[in-house]
């Protein structure tokens, strides 16, 4: 599907990474991705493609003692002005980590620690808008998903701060709330497909100490054979694939401990 964002969509992802050419090789046989390396000017960012269309960044990660958190995917939102959205995430109880800064002509980017503590990038586009492609997940069916990013979810034990907070800082206005029972509530960002992603309240979900994240989630044509497929690869599964109203899905971790999810169609 083309993609066209909306402010406040999730517009981009990368990884950070401890072994930039392990996840290359990884990532690029477990979704047919190619990596573009970047120049000394972009410190070596890498752009990844799936059939030529840009889908992901990845990053080496430097020797860091202030930079306690593992490997790990960043999910961007659209933003039309950066500089905004960080002060009124700031002013919503949020954290500024990483101030709005300029990337060459391609836009501006910024990383915040939203109501709950958990990450989330925000990138402001100038010559570059982010994804070439994402799948399309309606009513269970993923469309246009392989290898692509297809959704994306914020898991949280602050559900109710986290819905007014990026209600407020990325203007979400649209959402549905599809489910809102005390085993599972659920609240997407759009009402109407394409919804791109949600936010899931974890408590119950996610163990003791165990924290919340957005997640992505990339298309699978076989989900049970990709989890295997990770596995053969060097990846570990974190939940095993299972059918779902909303698909058939698996949670995976990478080589280097960098967590991301697939999906697909029902079996």
């Amino acid at each position: 599907m083309s993609f066209s964002p909306k402010p406040g969509d999730p517009t981009w992802v990368d990884l950070y990474t401890t072994d930039l050419d392990r996840a290359i090789a990884f990532y690029g046989e477990l979704f047919g991705w190619t990596a573009e390396r970047g120049g000394e000017e972009f410190g070596g960012y890498t752009t990844l493609r799936k059939d030529g269309r840009v889908v992901a960044g990845a990053m080496g990660r430097h020797d860091d003692p202030g930079d306690p958190y593992p490997d790990r995917w960043t999910v961007y939102l659209n933003s039309p002005d950066a500089l905004a959205t960080t002060a009124a995430a700031s002013a919503a109880g949020g954290t500024v980590i990483v101030e709005p800064m300029a990337v060459a002509d391609l836009g501006a980017m910024a990383v915040l620690a939203d109501v709950g503590g958990i990450g989330v990038g925000v990138w402001q586009a100038d010559t570059f808008a982010g994804f070439d492609a994402v799948g399309l997940v309606a009513d269970g069916t993923w469309t246009d998903h392989v290898g692509v990013p297809s959704w994306f979810e914020l898991m949280t034990r602050a559900y109710d701060e986290s819905l007014v907070f990026y209600r407020e800082v990325f203007g979400w206005r649209d959402t549905m709330t599809i489910a809102d029972t005390e085993d599972f509530r659920y609240t997407t960002i759009h009402a109407v497909p394409p919804m791109g992603g949600g936010i899931l309240d974890a408590n119950g979900h996610l163990g003791e100490g165990v924290p919340g994240s957005w997640t992505v989630y990339f298309g699978a044509d076989d989900v049970d054979k990709s989890a295997e497929q990770a596995v053969a690869l060097g990846g570990t599964v974190a939940f095993e694939p299972m059918d779902t109203p909303y698909g058939r899905l698996a949670g995976l971790i990478d080589p280097t401990g960098a967590h991301f999810s697939i999906g697909g169609n029902p079996r």
